[in-house]
């Protein structure tokens, strides 16, 4: 057994879980195998995993029961569950985050994995907040849950495979919106919210790709799932999705109405996150957060480190920070000497405040430098959410004064991870001696 086990599979054999687990360690999702439910209460005791997949696919075990139990053996943290299982089998409430029929593929079941985690951080992340602000005499009203059916963006040509989709999602109670081209889908996307976007591949992927990478270039649909549909013999390699932000490729030879529970389990997710988001958001009107960017102020940023470290240790997850610095410019004397960079940091703000992950606390250490804290992330994570964040933002251009061009900004980025037995403001440090480095070079 290891120590560094990611994932904790139960299954009694290994026709499904083995070849499942072993692409799952490919790919760095370690995992730990429990051949029983008394097993797995073991491993739960004695490892802190991450998630937990339950192998219902024989029948021959009550999976519902079992995850149950999982779940209280876990407490105080939060356990996502993925089941393997027939579709037809009533397992998409209670205990389980996905339900999944076979077959199944590795990297499929791993971009899951990585959503199912992030929502149980942003989970953790809304509790340990509500304690800073309570330290501060401040109460966080709990996230509240929309009841409307869920809203999906079926972008692509109206072939019968996505046309079945659509159908399909509506069955799961998904309203599925349909946009032939990229130009009507952006126009939708712009008008109005969705909780996911499917993007058919077609004879191409080139279209979908684009759309996807569109959206990761913009703040307010940045974290939007999106999904390739692809059709027969259109295979989008793994490395090329995550690049361009795609959430999970499904292939036009798994049932329809699969594909539609994985869409809609992750715009469930999407929309439990932007809940999550909304009641962290109501705390700009505390008096606690920088009056400017509605951003963390310096202080309240190290009490919340301070709740952050011992909690995510014993939940046995990283906790990384990064610090963007604005870097100056040539003309930077003549645009702090206008204003015009202190007129340019409230909309810089509010867009780090819209880029980062629900479970994500960004801040305003001083007047040009920005802070993250991200839970469940290392240092490489956390270093590439800075970056992709402050990718987007050099995107666009500030007012500069009449008669002068807009300008645009970049950062100098660092980043370091919590080690043991540290102090978060040593780490802190760290990120921001690496940012200093880099703006030196």
């Amino acid at each position: 057994m290891t120590l560094t086990a990611r994932v904790l599979v139960l299954a009694k054999d290994d026709r499904l879980a083995g070849p499942l687990a072993d692409g799952l360690d490919r790919l760095g999702w370690k995992t730990v195998t429990a051949r029983s439910p008394t097993a797995a209460l073991g491993v739960l005791r004695d490892l802190q995993v991450e998630a937990a997949i339950i192998d219902a696919s024989a029948g021959d075990m009550d999976a519902f029961d079992v995850a149950v139990r999982m779940r209280a053996a876990y407490v105080p943290r939060c356990l996502p569950i993925l089941a393997l299982g027939d579709p037809g089998v009533a397992m998409d409430s209670g205990p389980f985050d996905l339900v999944i029929a076979p077959p199944v593929h590795a990297a499929q079941v791993a971009m899951r994995l990585d959503a199912m985690v992030r929502l149980s951080v942003a989970e953790e992340e809304f509790d340990l907040r509500s304690r800073t602000f309570a330290d501060r005499g401040r109460k966080l009203e709990p996230p509240t849950n929309d009841a409307s059916p869920l809203q999906i963006l079926a972008v692509g040509e109206p072939a019968p495979k996505f046309l079945a989709l659509s159908h399909a999602l509506r069955n799961c109670g998904a309203e599925a919106i349909g946009a032939f081209t990229a130009y009507t889908a952006f126009d939708y996307l712009h008008e109005r919210a969705f909780d996911a976007v499917i993007l058919w591949a077609g004879e191409t992927h080139a279209e979908a790709l684009s759309i996807a990478s569109g959206m990761r270039r913009n703040s307010r649909l940045f974290h939007v799932p999106t999904i390739l549909f692809q059709r027969e013999g259109a295979a989008v390699g793994l490395a090329e999705a995550y690049n361009r932000g795609l959430s999970d490729i499904a292939s036009s030879d798994t049932p329809e109405d699969e594909t539609a529970r994985r869409v809609v389990a992750l715009a469930r997710a999407y929309r439990r996150e932007t809940a999550i988001r909304k009641a962290l958001d109501r705390a700009k009107g505390s008096g606690l957060m920088d009056a400017t960017t509605g951003l963390f102020t310096r202080d309240l940023f190290a009490a919340h480190l301070a709740h952050l470290a011992p909690a995510l240790q014993l939940r046995n997850r990283h906790l990384s920070v990064a610090v963007l610095k604005l870097r100056d410019r040539p003309d930077s004397a003549r645009l702090r000497a206008g204003g015009w960079v202190d007129r340019a940091i409230p909309q810089i703000g509010s867009m780090i405040g819209r880029l980062v992950r629900a479970e994500d606390t960004a801040a305003r250490l001083a007047p040009d430098v920005f802070a993250l804290a991200l839970p469940g992330a290392n240092v490489v994570a956390a270093r590439t959410a800075a970056e992709r964040i402050a990718a987007v933002i050099a995107c666009t251009a500030f007012d500069a004064g009449d008669g002068q061009a807009p300008f645009t900004v970049d950062f100098d980025i660092g980043a370091a991870q919590l080690d043991r037995g540290e102090s978060p403001a040593s780490t802190l440090e760290r990120a921001a001696a690496r940012a200093m480095v880099r703006r030196a070079s």
